[in-house]
């Protein structure tokens, strides 16, 4: 950083590297869980994944903040922002000032430039035939939120796997796409697994088969389910992709609705041509980055679902 907000200044200025392009994105919201400093975290690595998404390297953040200053304690706003800034640290990049503003609701997250090689990025448009899906992240994330929230049985634990699995960055995927050259790949967020593969799909047009007993749940995901408890996003979810969408009969309702339930901070789908699925592993591995081989890519012909889960 060459200039930053220790004067007072309005903008910072930040050296990018030669030869490199700017990837940006932003993204904030409301609280996912009680403890403001882990939903500092979670709303930090959130927005951090979309840079990772596309195989890019965070460089410089701003906080983006509304909290209702005159009526919660100021100690809550300043463990959000620690819990940010602690994230954008442990992903090597550099905070460089933000904004607030006074609201009925807190609201916190960042707006992220990062850095990308123009020649090598991963986008929606990139799956091909036969490319294996791996995810790097458990589902369940907005039937947690929505236990912690009820203040159901047991939300001191889902709080603890939401913090978990929410704060964990999407770093170990992104060197993925950088070292491998991978063309497509997404995080998964409010649309939900389906929700994104589906983007995917229609972007590459392709068809995405997922063999759904492969996916992993976050504990008390499945029971939560089974009483009724998803948001009102997931729903809509799949209501929204029922139209491009094949379910085989031996597929559980319930895991259906896993499939589209509303993430925060989830993990990336990262499309891997076959001769190159190994490399993947041991790279993930080497990061201790947890992964999942969930489905694969196949041509799109007539009749051929876009998004197809199977048993």
């Amino acid at each position: 950083m060459v200039v930053g907000t220790r004067d007072n200044e309005d903008a910072a200025i930040v050296r990018v590297p030669g030869g490199k392009a700017i990837v940006q994105t932003l993204d904030f919201f409301t609280p996912i869980v009680d403890d403001p400093y882990l939903f500092g975290q979670i709303a930090a690595a959130n927005a951090l994944s979309d840079v990772y998404a596309m195989g890019g390297e965070p460089w410089c953040a701003l906080n983006i903040v509304c909290f209702p200053v005159k009526e919660l304690p100021e100690e809550i706003l300043a463990d959000i922002l620690r819990g940010g800034a602690d994230k954008v640290r442990e992903a090597g990049a550099v905070l460089v000032g933000g904004h607030s503003i006074e609201d009925e609701s807190i609201k916190y997250g960042l707006s992220v430039t990062g850095i990308i090689d123009p020649d090598c990025y991963a986008t929606n448009t990139g799956l091909r035939p036969g490319d294996v899906l791996l995810l790097t992240k458990p589902l369940g994330s907005g039937v947690l939120a929505t236990a912690v929230k009820a203040g159901w049985d047991g939300f001191e634990a889902h709080e603890q796997e939401l913090g978990r699995w929410g704060a964990m960055l999407n770093r170990a995927g992104g060197r993925v796409i950088r070292e491998l050259g991978l063309a497509a790949a997404t995080d998964v967020t409010g649309f939900g697994l389906g929700g994104h593969l589906l983007e995917m799909a229609n972007a590459s047009n392709m068809s995405v088969h997922v063999d759904v007993s492969t996916l992993p749940l976050m504990p008390a995901v499945l029971d939560l389910v089974a009483t009724g408890l998803l948001p009102a996003g997931s729903h809509a979810n799949r209501h929204f992709c029922s139209g491009n969408v094949s379910v085989h009969p031996e597929v559980d309702s319930l895991l259906v609705d896993i499939v589209f339930d509303a993430q925060t901070s989830g993990g990336l789908i990262l499309a891997v041509p076959p001769h190159l699925v190994d490399d993947a592993c041991s790279i993930l591995r080497a990061e201790d980055a947890p992964f999942w081989r969930i489905g694969h890519v196949e041509e799109m012909g007539e009749g051929v679902p876009r998004l197809v889960l199977q048993p």
